[in-house]
Parts: structure tokens; C-alpha cells; sequence
């Protein structure tokens, strides 16, 4: 093979390395999707190109008869494998994996509002090796993934989906308010920590009902089911005449 035709070769395999790694990153970034899999597609989109260019240019490699044997035995060897056991121990490395750590564990996501060592903001990147926060007074943090993923992280978005289901029931102040209470509480006793008690009294008595639901839909359907099973109980019981 003449030096203009390995030439074509190696440009060719750049060219389409290029082409690939483009197309790749275009089509990840056309999906819409949440915080949660929007930072892991983000990370693992630039994992993915980085992978890409780098076996494009030790492919292209291949063409140039001076070097073929090393870019072959790194390919096509263990070789690989003891690269990346040999610089994981490096700061560059170490951030990268980190970053990919931090994209499956998910202490922070991208839009989340955190702070870390004193510092509070926006998350508003995850890269491969820095994670960027924009600050309340607009300023732009950089820290190293391998920090980040070391590091304390208070994070003010990610709360429990748990919600409480809560209801109110009016009480006459003529009946026995605590015989009232325990029958509600005996009614709610399979609940997850139910609570009762008298929260107000004026022209009559205010009680109120609290229990754990596991998100927002079922903490409303446990609501309307608490407020007809307390009424049918009270009024069993002669409270409500």
C-alpha cells in the first residue's frame, strides 16, 4: 500500500469516526426525558463518543505499517485492560469514574438544588470529569467529579415521594372528646403512623386524622377513604346523631 493510499485510508476512518460520534450525540440529545435519566443519558453520551473516537483513531492507526503491531496488540489484547487498571489510579481517570458513578447512584441530578461545602446552586452540568453548579449570585462552580463523589452533599430536590393523608371532622363540644379520639385511632390502627388528635375548638371541636400514604395519588384515595370510614364510625358509635 503506497503512502497516498494509507493516507486516504486513515482519513477515511477519522472521517466517519467523526460522522459516527456526531449522529451518536445528535439522536441521544433529541430525547426528552426526566432528571433522573437525563443525567445518566448525558454521561453516558459522552462516555459513549469518547469511546467511539478513540478506537476510530487507533483504527486509523492500523493503516500506518510502523506503528500497525501497537495499535493491533492494543486493540486486539488485554493491553486494554491493563491501561485502564494502570491510570484508574490517576486524578484525570479517577474523575471519570467517579462521573459515572455519580450518573447511576444519583446523590445529585442535573436542575437539583444543592450545596456542598457551604456553597449552595443549581446543578447545571454533569461532565465527564467536572460537575457545574451555577450559585444564587450567578457565579459558575467547578468541582472534580472525584470530590464530588467523596464529598457531603446536602440536596434540597430529591425528597420522599411519601405524602400525608389528612382530614378534619367537626365534633360537637357536648360529646367526650378523648372517648373520640380513641375510637378514631382504634379505626385507623392498620394504617402506616396514624395519627389523631383535637387541633381546635370553637363553636365545636376540630379533630384531625393523619396517615401515611406512599405518594401523592394515594395519599388523596386514602383521604376520601378516611373521611367516609370516620364518619361511619363515629356515627355507629352515637357521636353523630
Amino acid at each position: 500500500m503506497s503512502a497516498l493510499e494509507r493516507t486516504l485510508v486513515v482519513g477515511a476512518v477519522i472521517a466517519v469516526t467523526i460522522v459516527a460520534a456526531r449522529l451518536t450525540e445528535r439522536w441521544l440529545s433529541r430525547r426528552q426525558l426526566d432528571p433522573e435519566d437525563a443525567t445518566r443519558l448525558r454521561v453516558l453520551r459522552r462516555t459513549l463518543v469518547s469511546g467511539i473516537v478513540i478506537v476510530g483513531v487507533l483504527s486509523a492507526l492500523l493503516a500506518v505499517p510502523q506503528i500497525q503491531a501497537v495499535a493491533g496488540g492494543i486493540l486486539a489484547s488485554s493491553a486494554v485492560v491493563g491501561l485502564v487498571v494502570g491510570f484508574a489510579a490517576q486524578r484525570t481517570l479517577s474523575n471519570v469514574v467517579a462521573g459515572l458513578l455519580i450518573a447511576f447512584t444519583q446523590p445529585l441530578r442535573i436542575g437539583d438544588r444543592v450545596e456542598i461545602g457551604g456553597v449552595a446552586g443549581v446543578v447545571e452540568e454533569i461532565a465527564l470529569t467536572y460537575t457545574f453548579i451555577r450559585t444564587d449570585d450567578r457565579a459558575r462552580l467547578v468541582i472534580p467529579n472525584d470530590k464530588l463523589a467523596s464529598d457531603t452533599i446536602r440536596n434540597s430536590t430529591i425528597v420522599s415521594r411519601e405524602k400525608v393523608a389528612e382530614v378534619t371532622l367537626q365534633v360537637p363540644l357536648a360529646q367526650s372528646l378523648g372517648s373520640v379520639v380513641d375510637l378514631l385511632r382504634a379505626e385507623l390502627s392498620s394504617e402506616r403512623e396514624p395519627q389523631v388528635f383535637v387541633s381546635a375548638l370553637d363553636a365545636s371541636a376540630t379533630v384531625t386524622i393523619r396517615a401515611r400514604a406512599g405518594n401523592e395519588d394515594e395519599a388523596e384515595e386514602l383521604e376520601h377513604d378516611l373521611r367516609a370510614r370516620a364518619h361511619e364510625r363515629l356515627r355507629t358509635e352515637g357521636i353523630y346523631a
